[in-house]
């Protein structure tokens, strides 16, 4: 239906300028009768139009692609913003066309000037009209009064302005890690929960990927965050923020976090190491986690269950609950069994916490 109509409209163009030039134009090269091509300016119409139409079929595909993106785009754009825009591209037109008399008075350049100072004013007005839709809605309502200006403001600093730090920005690895969902179920997390609407795509175009792993791990980020809406009923915003200018999603969420004043949270470590030269607020899952693990000091006694060897000679090596790892010296002759050992020292990597222990019957025989 659509390529019709824009057929039609070609159509209309060349039946239009072949009733308007073809008269003139069959006199002036087939020199033929004024009078006589006067009585058949139709002739001419339907000539210009069939020329026009065959001239422009190549055109039609990309009109209509162009139409209908523009109808999808004004589908999903809000009404408010519609209307900004088309108020801001009018004024703007009739700005231009003040300054029409000025500029057409340019000798040789001027009808091409005007032309393209009529677009620049057109889309000027467009992005004013965008930007500051609510005040030129407001004020063709007859309400922009200070009174009612300042407490609309007011409302909307009570509503998008947090306190400092009350904002929790989540990045898609703690999202699809899922201990988050834990975290809030026990009530040490306050504040609310902000999920960035480019987060959000980055997690739903994970889910959708073609690699297995991939797409498994995305869609149970996508459960995470129904079991945090719907479950925990844990405060939760969607943030419908997007920045152009910027490609990657950590560089985003990092200025959203400067933004809204909040923390990122995440347990990737080079966004936290991006956070920190920032000077955004930062916690990290990890960090938590490791922070949560058993203090063991050396002298201590453990009973583990030795599991495999170590890398070096004669060593074994067990896990406490929490998955640290114990080395034990001399403990290679006891894998599979249940084990006593004494804690020698322990160690802090970027990994995690190391425990390196001797069996307690060793310690006993010396």
């Amino acid at each position: 239906m659509l390529k019709k109509v824009v057929h039609l409209f070609f159509a209309v163009i060349g039946v239009v300028l072949g009733y308007t030039f073809g008269p003139d134009l069959f006199t002036r090269v087939f020199h033929l009768n004024h009078n006589l091509v006067l009585t058949h300016k139709w002739f001419g119409a339907a000539i210009g139009g069939a020329l026009f139409i065959l001239a422009t079929i190549s055109l039609v595909n990309y009109v209509s692609a162009l139409l209908r993106w523009l109808e999808e785009r004004l589908k999903s754009a809000p009404l408010a913003d519609i209307l900004g825009g088309t108020i801001g591209m009018v004024i703007g037109l009739v700005v231009a066309y003040l300054f029409s008399p000025e500029v057409r008075a340019i000798p040789v350049v001027g009808v091409p000037v005007q032309f393209f100072v009529s677009i620049f004013f057109a889309y000027l007005g467009l992005r004013i009209g965008f930007t500051k839709r609510e005040d030129l809605l407001n004020l063709f309502a007859g309400k922009l009064s200070l009174k009612d200006r300042g407490d609309r403001e007011k409302d909307k600093d009570k509503k998008s302005a947090m306190r400092p730090g009350e904002a929790k920005l989540l990045d898609t690895s703690v999202i699809i890690d899922g201990r988050i969902a834990d975290l809030v179920e026990t009530g040490f997390l306050d504040g609310v929960l902000i999920i960035a609407s480019f987060v959000l795509e980055e997690l739903q175009h994970i889910a959708d990927s073609s690699d297995v792993l991939k797409r498994n791990r995305g869609r149970r980020g996508l459960d995470v965050l129904n079991r945090i809406q719907k479950e925990l009923k844990a405060p939760v915003q969607i943030v419908e923020i997007d920045f152009d200018d910027i490609q990657e999603v950590d560089s985003k969420l990092v200025r959203l976090a400067k933004q809204m004043n909040g923390k990122v949270m995440t347990n990737d470590f080079n966004l936290n190491k991006v956070c920190e030269l920032q000077g955004v607020p930062v916690l990290n899952i990890n960090d938590l986690a490791n922070a949560l693990k058993p203090i063991v000091l050396p002298g201590e006694e453990l009973h583990v269950q030795v599991i495999k060897d170590g890398k070096e000679y004669n060593q074994g090596v067990a896990y406490l609950d929490d998955g640290t790892m114990i080395v034990i010296e001399g403990g290679r002759e006891y894998i599979g069994g249940m084990l006593s050992v004494l804690v020698t020292s322990v160690l802090q990597t970027s990994a995690g916490r190391m425990i390196f222990a001797k069996p307690k019957l060793l310690e006993r025989a010396l």
